[in-house]
């Protein structure tokens, strides 16, 4: 398991992001800084032990009304190759040093974890504590084992896009909606899915859908 270090970051992450949020084609903030709060999200272990992995969720308030986004990060401790265009960017870590921030979905570390726990072979962790699973995650998988290789990341308005070469689709949720009743509706064809929650800006917990996955077609 992961272990949780609460110590300084230099810049914070919340720092990075405010920087990073605008130059994503998902953003629908207005022309001026966002205004970022930690809302939830959770952390999977990467099996080998050297990439921190976080599905953050912040919420945005500069606008007219909050929007919460959904984040993945990956942390690591050397540059990722081929990878400049996803580096969201660098901290000073109290314990582990240098970190170099990623858009997780352009991370193959990520991306094969996240995998894993559509189909039930990772648990999701607690975003802050160690060694505790987080139970308000929930995922569904129906279909042949997936393969976590070759998956091109691509950005729209309305989230991002992994698609593997052979036609499977994840597409991750940038721009969180609750759900009705906390129940997400699966869109069609859906074979698998992964749930979370987050605070929404007057305290109350609420949950919706943060990725869908489509067979080939």
């Amino acid at each position: 398991m992961a272990v949780i270090h609460h110590t300084a970051l230099k810049p914070t992450k919340l720092e990075l992001l405010t920087a990073w949020l605008p130059s994503r084609p998902w953003y629908s903030g207005g022309t001026g800084e966002p205004e970022l709060t930690k809302a939830g999200g959770f952390r999977l272990d990467d099996p080998e032990g050297e990439v921190g992995i976080e599905f953050m969720v912040v919420t945005d308030t500069s606008g007219t009304q909050p929007v919460a986004y959904l984040v993945p990060l990956t942390y690591r401790g050397a540059p990722l190759d081929e990878a400049e265009h996803a580096l969201v960017g660098t901290m000073e870590h109290g314990v582990l040093g240098r970190r170099w921030a990623y858009d997780g979905c352009h991370d193959p570390v990520l991306v094969a974890q996240l995998l894993a726990l559509i189909e039930g072979r990772a648990q999701a962790q607690d975003q802050n504590t160690s060694d505790t699973p987080d139970r308000e995650v929930t995922r569904s998988y129906t279909g042949d084992t997936l393969v976590p290789t070759d998956f091109t990341a691509t950005d729209d308005q309305a989230g991002t896009e992994l698609r593997a070469p052979y036609g499977t689709t994840l597409r991750l949720h940038r721009a969180l909606r609750p759900a009705p009743d906390t129940t997400p509706v699966l869109p069609p064809e859906t074979t698998g899915h992964v749930t979370g929650s987050w605070h929404l800006p007057d305290g109350t917990r609420t949950r919706g859908l943060f990725a869908v996955l489509h067979p080939g077609r």
